[in-house]
């Protein structure tokens, strides 16, 4: 069975091929960026728009596939911005309608945990979801995926692109910080915001600027002493829920996972515990298709499915909203 999975959250807009035995096929996708400034909805949409037909014409020729040999469509149905769902959405119901194909609508956080389980082989991991919008501490119990931890304001990936927009370095902001963290090892102290397993960035973006519009001190200590604060509140974060519910393995999801930083302190944090760890190589952890299309593959195989006439986008769904009827 072949799933087409369609990703289109926030500044990607991807398309993911995937069979059952989870052979990866095609995982094609394309980025807004900005050389300043952030994200602007508006423009996101036009994006996905503009690239829509030709990410999804590029999965299909990679995978050596026509729409006749898929056998689902899959897409991300939450949660997100609304002008990029949209796009996504659109794109998967003409898809299912005019092929006459089974619609899958996934939840984004969940597709992140997913694939990680998939490609990690691990049975029962905690998922520690760093993205733009989201930041949790995610665990399976009782039918749901439960949040153990998050944010209590903004999301990580969210505060790293505002520093960087702060500094004019453009969108997204996470791999020029890492690399302006790399070029020092001066640390300033920053306040370090966490509450049980749940974390706050406000006030340490603020204290960034305040420190920075001083002249004391350079962005490239600022970078490295704001990498090494955040980044040990996710590890301890993250630590408290495999000890809270008593779980021995532990998967990296979203984008912000990229940074080399934070995998060394989560691998450092697990071999500590005689935990295992997993972190998915960059195109898995950033927004892609593909996880989209594995998790649909699952939701399927367990009776779920929607309605064209009922796939509505869902922004603000939660990853602890959605009934796991697959595990």
């Amino acid at each position: 069975m072949i799933s087409l999975g369609i990703e289109s959250t926030a500044h990607t807009f991807g398309a993911g091929i995937i069979d059952d035995k989870g052979k990866v096929l095609a995982n094609v996708k394309d980025l807004y960026t900005t050389k300043k400034g952030g994200l602007i909805p508006v423009k996101l949409g036009e994006h996905h728009a503009e690239v829509c037909d030709s990410i999804l014409r590029q999965a299909l020729e990679k995978a050596n596939l026509k729409m006749k040999d898929v056998d689902i469509i899959s897409f991300s149905i939450s949660p997100g911005l609304g002008h990029a769902l949209r796009i996504g959405a659109v794109a998967a119901r003409t898809l299912a309608l005019k092929h006459r194909k089974p619609l899958i609508g996934v939840n984004h956080a969940i597709a992140h945990l997913e694939i990680g389980r998939m490609l990690s082989g691990f049975k029962d991991p905690i998922l520690l979801y760093v993205s733009g919008a989201n930041t949790q501490v995610i665990a399976y119990d009782g039918g749901k995926y439960r949040v153990f931890g998050e944010t209590l304001d903004i999301g990580v990936g969210n505060f790293i692109d505002s520093f960087a927009r702060f500094l004019d370095l453009g969108f997204p902001g996470g791999p020029k910080i890492e690399e302006l963290a790399k070029k020092s090892r001066k640390y300033v102290e920053l306040p370090y915001t966490l509450k049980g397993m749940d974390v706050s960035f406000g006030g340490l973006l603020t204290n960034l600027k305040t420190k920075y519009r001083t002249g004391k001190y350079g962005a490239e200590d600022l970078a490295y002493s704001m990498q090494e604060t955040v980044f040990a509140m996710l590890t301890e974060t993250a630590e408290r829920a495999l000890a809270h519910c008593e779980k021995k393995e532990l998967v990296l999801g979203g984008g912000v996972a990229c940074n080399k930083r934070l995998q060394k302190m989560c691998r450092i944090m697990c071999e500590d515990r005689d935990a295992k760890f997993y972190c998915p190589e960059n195109q898995f952890l950033v927004d892609n298709g593909l996880m989209i299309a594995w998790t649909g593959l699952l939701m399927y195989k367990a009776g779920e499915t929607i309605s064209p006439e009922k796939s509505a986008i869902r922004p603000y769904e939660r990853t602890d909203d959605v009934q796991v009827r697959w595990r």
